[in-house]
């Protein structure tokens, strides 16, 4: 019964109590999004479980230290995400990825080959999401991993919601590109 008095509140709800200083309400919120966030810093920082539950933590942890940076006028799932993502920029400028990152690939001829298993076809978008810019990575992860919404993604990544329709068609055309190889099919 206890238990119910937490889960019937909103994320924004609960928030407002962590901001009074009731942190039970901080253990529905990480039950709530944990998970979520784990897969979105996995896939955004090279794969590294490790890193990820550690960024999981960091965030949860400014959660904690700073509940006051919590506008009550955005949604928490916003501003959660928002400092997800800005937690992963700051990564990228620390470790100099888009330097390295072009260096340590494989070309595209020598990823794809028309005779492979569907099986694989995971493991060839994981390829070609790879290749992507940190910010089409992003884009992808929120839109089509999380199923995020469009306006939702616009307030997470502070642009207009055109703006991320026209990214993510322009995104769609360049994966369905790099994918002709696997399958001559697709236009």
């Amino acid at each position: 019964m206890f238990q119910n008095r937490w889960t019937a509140l909103s994320d924004e709800e609960l928030m407002k109590h962590i901001q009074s200083g009731q942190e039970r309400a901080l253990t529905e919120l990480y039950g709530r999004y944990s998970k979520k966030l784990v897969r979105y810093f996995h896939r955004m920082l090279w794969k590294d479980e490790a890193m990820a539950q550690d960024f999981l933590h960091d965030l949860f942890l400014k959660v904690i230290e700073k509940p006051l940076m919590f506008d009550a006028e955005r949604r928490f799932s916003t501003w959660i995400y928002s400092a997800a993502f800005n937690m992963c920029k700051n990564a990228y400028r620390k470790q100099s990825f888009r330097e390295t990152a072009k260096d340590n690939f494989l070309p595209a001829a020598e990823i794809f080959q028309p005779d492979v298993d569907h099986k694989d076809f995971k493991k060839v978008l994981e390829n070609v999401l790879t290749q992507c810019e940190e910010s089409d990575r992003n884009l992808f992860v929120l839109r089509y991993e999380l199923d995020i919404p469009f306006a939702e993604i616009a307030s997470i990544l502070e642009c207009p919601e055109g703006t991320v329709k026209s990214r993510l068609f322009y995104l769609k055309k360049k994966i369905a590109h790099k994918l002709k190889a696997y399958n001559p099919a697709i236009n």
